[in-house]
């Protein structure tokens, strides 16, 4: 693969292989079997599909993308083992507070150098608005770097706002990594707390993004939408040629 273009394998849920600029990056690892995981308070969420690779089949990677760390669908106890194997996890600073180890905080705004690759933090925040008390705080990146395609992984954010402040600091969006699948659970009376297929339709919109990449929609019951939702709100927006149709486990050149 050449290093100047993105390649792509998803794996299931919000977690995928993100491979830019000769660099490995792995998003929200995780790998545990279907069931059911508890998330305090006498609640749960459902794991409804398998990954379709393990942490072994993805490999040696040279970074991971952690968007939070307090929900099973986006770090499971196969994804916690995998972390250890990282050399840099960039996550919140409450994540990287309570990982230790490799974990690195990644604020709004900030950037680490990757290699040839600069990783900056974008906001993010899981809905309805004020939802972040209750949730946990949540972290978008933006990778970036000379002769690179510029690529924004949203993480569980479901505002509108914080992709146009990535739209301000990053005029071009060559390729949006979108969390979708209008996550609900009765903690908020079934509000959305990621994006839903309109949403993602008016994300790609304002970001003028050329492609896009949806993950966070399949493997667990809380997600009320699924890819087909997605595609059929970017074929109504007139996107739907902007959408990379990557089936799970294999590995996809963005172009």
């Amino acid at each position: 693969m050449a290093i100047n273009v993105l390649a792509v394998t998803l794996t299931g849920g919000p977690t995928a292989l993100l491979e830019l600029g000769a660099l490995r990056l792995l998003v929200d690892p995780t790998f545990d079997p279907p069931g059911e995981y508890p998330l305090g308070g006498g609640r749960s969420l459902t794991k409804t599909a398998p990954a379709a690779l393990s942490a072994a089949d993805v490999g040696p990677v040279d970074a991971v993308l952690l968007s939070h760390d307090q929900h099973p669908d986006n770090l499971d106890t196969a994804g916690r083992a995998a972390l250890a194997d990282a050399p840099l996890v960039l996550t919140t600073e409450a994540a990287a507070e309570r990982l230790g180890g490799a974990a690195r905080a990644l604020r709004t705004g900030e950037t680490v150098p990757l290699g040839p690759l600069q990783v900056t933090g974008a906001r993010a925040e899981h809905g309805p608005p004020g939802a972040e008390r209750l949730t946990g705080p949540v972290t978008g990146f933006v990778l970036h770097g000379d002769g690179l395609p510029t690529v924004y992984v949203s993480g569980d954010n479901a505002s509108l706002d914080c992709v146009d402040e990535v739209r301000a600091a990053f005029p071009q969006v060559d390729v949006a990594v979108l969390f979708a699948g209008a996550a609900r659970t009765a903690l908020f009376d079934g509000a959305p707390l990621t994006l839903t297929g309109a949403d993602v339709a008016e994300a790609v919109q304002r970001l003028d993004a050329g492609r896009v990449v949806v993950v966070h929609c399949d493997s667990w019951a809380h997600f009320s939408e699924d890819r087909d939702d997605v595609r059929a709100a970017l074929t109504a927006a007139g996107l739907a040629d902007r959408l990379v149709e990557a089936a799970p486990g294999v590995r996809t050149v963005v172009s």
